[in-house]
């Protein structure tokens, strides 16, 4: 694994411990912008369902720490770090990404406008980052006990959507593709509620618990869903499809032929089986009364 130089290095941990400090909570990336560390679970051939109890480091986000001390230790494990995530979703800012994608043919930002008029709301001034695509990362903060869930297009053509169980590439982090900034005057800003209006087309379906016997229409639709990920939204593609398939009852039947289209769109397997176990937790936890 390639390590960057000493300053890339040392800049990438400075900007996450100043984004720490703020209460947002993060972890190491790779050039590629995948956590830094990797699971010690990995060569398990069932999705492992450790959530730390063994000690080691590498949960992706769910390493994710605002402690000083932790986010040098993550960093230290992890030299070949070059940039930092920040988890969504998580507490105190219950961050909500919204990412205007401009690789493709679609103009996210005109779309995301036109949804705004549709539904009478604005986007408030808030973080903004540029990406090195040219692309924009929108953060806004969520409601406590509200779990937003990660997804790819459903908004809208080329908006993708980050919170829970998902991350944003911190500002100052360095990529194979460049850096990402912040857009001038907005770093000083926190992150801005989230508009009533935006948050009810962010939230999930209320789950119907249905187990289908076979692989009904729907199930068709989201392994077809996860076949379109272009290259970037594989693993977001995944985790929706599966979230929603976990949601309505018949994720367990549906995991196999999940796994098998995320392999098909170049995804590792290990790394699909982790995706869909990831999915499966948080529809579990968001299901099951408080204690």
């Amino acid at each position: 694994m390639a390590i960057p130089d000493r300053r890339t290095f040392a800049l990438a941990l400075a900007h996450a411990l100043s984004a720490a400090e703020h209460g947002l909570p993060v972890i190491p990336l790779s050039a590629s912008k995948l956590p830094a560390l990797r699971s010690p679970h990995r060569h398990e051939e069932r999705p492992s369902h450790c959530r730390g109890a063994c000690g080691l480091p590498g949960r992706g986000v769910h390493d994710a720490t605002t402690d000083p001390a932790a986010v040098r230790g993550l960093f230290a494990a992890a030299p070949w770090a070059s940039g930092y995530g920040i988890a969504c979703g998580r507490a105190p800012h219950h961050l909500i990404g919204i990412d205007l994608d401009t690789t493709g043919r679609s103009d996210s930002a005109a779309a995301l406008q036109q949804i705004a008029l549709q539904h009478l709301f604005t986007i408030p001034p808030t973080v903004t980052v540029l990406t090195p695509s040219g692309g924009r990362h929108i953060w806004l903060s969520g409601p406590p006990g509200v779990a937003v869930p990660n997804s790819a297009g459903r908004l809208a053509p080329g908006i993708d959507i980050r919170c829970t169980g998902g991350y944003l590439v911190g500002p100052g982090s360095s990529t194979t593709h460049g850096t990402y900034r912040l857009v001038p005057g907005t770093g000083s800003l926190p992150p801005a509620p989230c508009p009533d209006a935006l948050l009810q087309l962010l939230r999930p379906p209320a789950p119907t618990h249905r187990r289908p016997s076979h692989l009904d229409d729907r199930g068709r639709g989201l392994i077809r869903f996860v076949l379109a990920a272009a290259e970037g939204q594989r693993n977001t593609r995944l985790f929706w499809a599966a979230c929603r398939a976990y949601e309505h009852g018949f994720g367990d039947s549906l995991a196999s032929a999940l796994t098998e289209a995320a392999v098909r769109t170049g995804l590792p397997e290990h790394e699909a089986r982790a995706t869909i176990a990831s999915a499966s937790r948080l529809t579990t936890t968001r299901c099951e009364p408080p204690s």
